[in-house]
């Protein structure tokens, strides 16, 4: 150690001790930040084509997955939570979709507002002004069925948070859902969902801005409306083209990806027509998996993009890596 150096260590005790924080000096090196524990902000962009695609997160919502899907043996679906180092309950996502195709703004569902209370979900309209947009650009609303999260933003005290919106969704499901006939039928613990999507619905309507489609029908330029009933009545999908790429927004064809991609029969308690849902799911698996396009899902996992291909007789789901290049690829 040259003198230089042996001075310089001596001057800097005498200056601690001086202080009174010589016994300090490794706490001080050593002060953490307080801890922030919020997550980022929910959106995640890419390019389908010429179209512009950002995923959106209404936040997420714990789920008993044991307790509400249906047709798995003893233990089947515990099982596989564990083998995907997850517990019981699971956050499940709740995802929209908003598509910017350079002359219309479309969102395909409208996650679940306020429906399940003031601490759970609504995260939607923040996350769509953090990805730069605002409620009141959006062209369309592209609702894949009127369950409350997916309808449950549409609108805010009564108030309809986009305004200038037209709300697109299949004559069946319009009908389901405002037949009292049906309400009357449907299980007691369902019954509220009929009045929670009514009023959803209702100031669109009221101003003359709900339409309907008989699917498969063409709404706008590279944006089609295909029937998917079982989970509703009138369950639909949506199919998006440009320069030759796909992504089909498949609504509620799955609820839990680590569940019913190994095992597609598995159904879940929302479902109004669990045989026929299951059928629909297996059915988009063997497509999806086949041609190769993308998919996107509301209770994947955040952003729930991906794509989906075989594992032996059943079907994996693969995320799409995150990128800073806003391009499919």
């Amino acid at each position: 150690m040259t003198f230089r150096t042996s001075l310089r260590h001596a001057l800097a005790g005498a200056l601690l001790a001086g202080l009174g924080l010589s016994g300090l000096a490794p706490a001080i090196a050593q002060a953490a930040a307080p801890q922030v524990r919020t997550q980022a902000p929910g959106f995640y962009r890419m390019m389908l084509g010429d179209f512009e695609i950002t995923a959106l997160s209404d936040g997420t919502v714990p789920q008993h997955m044991d307790r509400e899907l249906q047709g798995a043996a003893p233990g089947q679906v515990e099982a596989l939570f564990a083998g995907a180092h997850q517990t019981l309950p699971v956050e499940t996502s709740i995802n929209a979709f908003l598509i910017n195709t350079g002359k219309q703004l479309l969102l395909v569902d409208t996650g679940a507002g306020h429906a399940f209370g003031p601490h759970v979900a609504n995260r939607l309209v923040s996350n769509l002004k953090a990805a730069g947009y605002r409620p009141d650009q959006v062209d369309a609303v592209l609702l894949t069925h009127v369950h409350a999260d997916h309808s449950g933003g549409l609108t805010l005290d009564g108030q309809p948070v986009f305004p200038k919106a037209r709300v697109y969704l299949d004559r069946r499901e319009l009908d389901y859902w405002s037949s009292d006939e049906a309400r009357e039928r449907a299980p007691a613990q369902k019954k509220p969902w009929f009045a929670a999507g009514r009023a959803s619905l209702a100031p669109y309507a009221e101003a003359g801005r709900l339409r309907t489609f008989s699917a498969p029908a063409a709404l706008f330029a590279g944006v089609t409306a295909l029937t998917a009933p079982g989970h509703t009545p009138g369950h639909s999908i949506y199919a998006l083209e440009s320069r030759g790429q796909k992504l089909v927004f498949w609504g509620d064809l799955v609820h839990a990806g680590e569940v019913q991609f190994p095992v597609p029969s598995i159904t879940i308690s929302y479902d109004s027509d669990g045989p026929a849902a299951a059928r629909q799911r297996l059915a988009a698996f063997a497509d999806a998996s086949q041609k190769g396009y993308w998919v996107a899902a509301p209770h994947i996992s955040f952003p729930g993009l991906g794509h989906v291909v075989t594992d032996g007789a059943a079907y994996r789901w693969l995320p799409a890596p995150y990128s800073l290049a806003v391009e499919a690829r």
